[in-house]
């Protein structure tokens, strides 16, 4: 057996990261462009159903690996798992998200092959048939182009929001499954519960909807302002680092390069300036709606929509607005 390009699909008992598509969907463009076809891999036990899902966007394959071993994440079992289907279905390129989980084992996993790993890419372009990987340096300040030299497979993972998952084109894939061999040996470590920061920690990554709130909220008790709004809208409440630096909201809800990177449908930014760190984590979102009295702010630079003016005036009437709406 031999693959093109292989894609990683990370899930959680099953349910798939919405991350994952948009690798898959890297990978379509990619490969229609360098005449490679696309197909998939997704470890754990019991994942048939998670394998049908994937299969269900156009790919050439959908491959399980079952084991007991692989049932709770670990970086040595998934590495070595991963090293054993790179030998059997011999690759040219791997393609993941930028996850907390891929950053934990694609590096091992890439220095074990003694392979080239580009992280954190946010696009890509092909140039004499193959392709150059772009990623952000200096905290966002600067891009740079990347190409992965040495023997395949090489390995890159996207920056989350760089492509659209929901834009992934449709197919009917094979499903077929994969053996590898691990034992207690090889798994030196205890998972453990999955971590998260506080008993209400969010994963921002999955949130369709976010309202984010920055320093022209001026002090804490205005934060229920915009709760409210993000309430009314369905939406999660998220802050740029100054807020969560002042513990007005916790850590788990920060967006930016010290925070997460985030790709929602909608973003709205209450009195954020729009600082590059800031930018980094929030631009791939689809629609940006920003709220801000300073009509040079840099934030209007990335919005898909502006509003100058006084945010304890607008905020309340957008949630009357969404309010009414629900009724």
């Amino acid at each position: 057996m031999a693959s093109g390009i292989l894609v990683f699909i990370e899930h959680v008992d099953g349910k798939i990261n919405r991350a994952s598509y948009e690798a898959v969907r890297a990978a379509q463009l990619l490969g229609a462009e360098i005449g490679q076809t696309a197909s998939a891999v997704i470890f754990g036990e019991s994942v048939s159903d998670a394998a049908a899902e994937v299969a269900s966007r156009k790919l050439e394959r959908v491959y399980t690996v079952e084991n007991q071993w692989l049932k709770s994440y670990t970086a040595d079992g998934y590495a070595q798992a991963f090293r054993q289907v790179i030998e059997q279905l011999q690759p040219t390129l791997v393609l993941l998200c930028h996850t907390y989980e891929v950053r934990d084992f694609a590096p091992k996993l890439a220095a074990a092959l003694n392979r080239a790993f580009i992280g954190d890419c946010i696009g890509y372009k092909v140039e004499d048939g193959a392709p150059v990987f772009t990623r952000q340096v200096f905290q966002g300040k600067l891009s740079a182009d990347v190409v992965a030299v040495g023997d395949a497979p090489h390995f890159a993972s996207f920056q989350i929001g760089s492509f659209r998952g929901e834009e992934c084109e449709a197919g009917a894939a094979e499903v077929s499954a994969i053996s590898v061999n691990l034992d207690a040996d090889i798994i030196r470590q205890q998972p453990e519960e999955r971590f998260k920061e506080a008993k209400a920690a969010v994963d921002l990554t999955q949130a369709p909807l976010i309202v984010s709130v920055g320093r022209g909220i001026k002090e804490e008790k205005n934060i229920e302002i915009v709760r409210k709004l993000a309430e009314a809208l369905g939406a999660e409440i998220a802050a740029s680092r100054p807020i969560c630096d002042n513990e007005w909201l916790p850590m788990d809800r920060q967006i930016g390069s010290s925070g997460q990177t985030v790709s929602p449908k909608l973003y709205l930014a209450v009195g954020i300036s729009g600082a590059i760190q800031h930018l980094v984590g929030m631009k791939g979102a689809r629609t940006i709606v920003a709220i801000n009295k300073d009509p040079e702010a840099p934030i209007f630079e990335v919005a898909d929509y502006g509003i100058v003016g006084d945010l304890f005036e607008i905020v309340p009437a957008l949630t009357a607005e969404a309010e009414k709406r629900k009724r």
